[in-house]
């Protein structure tokens, strides 16, 4: 019961490693606030995290939104009276991505293939400049848009809290592709640090989790294609995609009080990625 009379706030908590962190904060006794752009999953997932004994409630999101994110901490506060935690696992891929549409994500990348096949920079010198605004809209100024809501709830009231966004193994290696994706959530690395550094005399430790592969939804489509599923494996020593409850386990760390002199830090269940 490590987070136990906690309140924790998830965005992106309806599916993959937001919905692992908010049943595994829930298990340890937080009252979780999950927050999501996906309203049946995103209730549903609240539901079952209530009918399990816990205490859950839903908010729809919009992550790049700030009223949205201003509504979701008010909400969190009209509930439970607090915000003591926070997971920003709110993200897309790319600016089209959908969370689950298989399909989607194969038609996606046989059309980066056909593109690279004719010009081999094409992934940087024709992305198209709303697919690059969609993400970093989502990914990373979402990412401050919850910091700042939920963050000033904390310093209002006068508490220590914890901060823990979700950036990715991209923030360090840029892999293949547009560079959307490894930008936004560089950027989301900076932005750590800085809220962290920021934050931290006021009571707030802001630490980052940089996951590998892990079996999500956005990472769903890498397994219907050989060739990105080897390169991807082949470059995981331990062999495997990482499962979202192994992240949790991660985001409860840094949650904890057993990180009580953690902040700032960036850290990466990768499955041994930069061991190279």
């Amino acid at each position: 019961m490590r987070l136990e009379k906690k309140v924790a706030v998830i965005t992106g908590g309806s599916n993959g490693i937001g919905l692992a962190c908010a049943e595994r904060f829930s298990a340890e006794g937080a009252k979780i606030v999950i927050a999501d752009l996906l309203v049946e999953p995103g209730r549903a997932a609240a539901k079952a995290i209530t009918d399990a004994g816990g205490d859950a409630m839903f908010v729809e999101l919009e992550a790049a939104n700030p009223e949205a994110n201003e509504a979701m901490a008010a909400a969190a506060v009209e509930r439970f009276g607090t915000i003591d935690v926070v997971v920003t696992a709110a993200g897309v891929s790319n600016g089209d991505y959908k969370s689950g549409d298989i399909e989607g994500g194969l038609k996606r990348m046989k059309q980066a293939g056909e593109a690279a096949a004719v010009n081999p920079a094409a992934a940087l010198t024709e992305l198209d400049i709303d697919d690059w605004r969609r993400v970093i809209d989502v990914n990373l100024t979402g990412t401050l848009l919850a910091i700042q809501a939920t963050a000033s709830v904390m310093l209002d009231q006068k508490k220590q809290g914890s901060i823990i966004t979700i950036a990715s193994i991209a923030a360090r290696d840029p892999l293949w592709g547009a560079p959307s994706y490894p930008v936004s959530k560089a950027g989301v690395w900076m932005l750590t640090k800085n809220a962290a550094r920021t934050l931290a005399p006021l009571g707030v430790r802001v630490n980052s989790i940089g996951p590998g592969f892990i079996d999500t939804n956005m990472t769903a489509v890498i397994d219907q294609v050989d060739e990105y599923h080897s390169v991807v494996i082949g470059n995981t020593p331990m062999g495997r995609k990482g499962k979202p409850s192994e992240i949790a386990s991660v985001a409860l760390f840094l949650a904890s009080d057993d990180a009580s002199y953690v902040t700032g830090e960036l850290i990466h269940p990768d499955g041994g990625w930069f061991t190279g």
